[in-house]
């Protein structure tokens, strides 16, 4: 039986609320060794995001194109429930569960360099709550409207505190232009609860454009005016790691070059999912994990 547990965070009701942040932003002790340094860790918190300009090195960049080219261009992967198309175009948007899918991400997911920054961010043994390829190919890829991951996260998959942390890993350029992801520094210390009910199977609908959960306008311009907004650019093989509670969102793509990455969510094994906080029923597990083997 599953132990009752105060929400921090209500959200999906009849107005939209913001309430301050309950939860530590870097869990670990200040004195923690591990590969984020000091100074970083503390930007990290302040900022809520840490942006990496070399994770991967050229030729580890070659591999795991290859595998993102290998997986899209898969007829049986495409069939696949974990495959989410574009409405319009009908090409692969996102594959999920991607860890699962190939040994060669698989490999990545345990990887020191990333799974290390992840448990300093943490403080703990972490598990993966979500992984996928996102290939936002040139010439109207559609992008992902302005929301905060753990709004979706606690209401949907139930996860019930602000300890889980991003981390999206470039493939391809990632300029100025071509729908890169931006984020509102500072956002994640306010939690912004969404108006309006879970709708059914609501998965279905916001893997291609969010619509529940998804902030005002009047909600937006008033965190743009307070924190403004980061776009960030880079290379392929660099990676930009940020909190479960960062506003964020990203344009569409419309000029001729792609933007892929991969994206790993980790999550705390001290803050397994729970019955979800406001929604009929969990996700399916491809989007919100309910195993909580650590990553070994």
């Amino acid at each position: 039986m599953t132990t009752a547990i105060t929400d921090l965070y209500p959200t999906r009701g009849a107005t939209e609320t913001a309430v301050p942040r309950q939860d530590p932003v870097v869990w670990s002790a200040p004195a923690t060794p591990g590969p984020i340094s000091a100074a970083d860790l503390q930007g990290y918190e302040h900022d809520g995001f840490l942006a990496m300009p070399e994770l991967l090195t050229p030729a580890e960049v070659e591999i795991y194109r290859a595998e993102l080219d290998r997986l899209v261009d898969d007829p049986l992967i495409r069939a696949d429930e974990r495959s989410i198309v574009e409405p319009k175009s009908q090409s692969v948007r996102s594959v999920f569960e991607v860890h699962k899918i190939s040994e060669v991400f698989g490999a990545l997911v345990r990887d020191e360099r990333v799974v290390g920054r992840a448990r300093q961010i943490l403080g703990s043994d972490v598990y993966v709550h979500q992984s996928r390829i996102n290939v936002k190919p040139g010439f109207g890829a559609s992008g992902f409207y302005w929301h905060s991951d753990f709004e979706t996260w606690h209401a949907e998959d139930g996860l019930p505190h602000m300890r889980t942390v991003s981390v999206s890993i470039a493939l391809t350029e990632n300029y100025d232009t071509n729908g890169g992801l931006m984020i509102m520094p500072g956002s994640h210390k306010t939690f912004l609860g969404c108006a309006g009910e879970t709708p059914e199977d609501n998965y279905k609908k916001s893997l291609q454009m969010q619509d529940a959960g998804t902030p005002s306008d009047g909600a937006l311009t008033a965190f743009a005016d307070r924190h403004g907004i980061r776009l960030f650019t880079g290379r392929a093989g660099s990676a930009t790691w940020f909190d479960c509670n960062a506003m964020h969102g990203s344009g569409d793509n419309i000029t001729p070059y792609a933007r892929s990455n991969v994206f790993i969510v980790f999550n705390s094994v001290e803050n397994a999912a729970r019955e979800p906080f406001a929604a009929p029923v969990p996700r399916p597990t491809f989007i919100g994990a309910r195993d909580f083997t650590p990553v070994r």
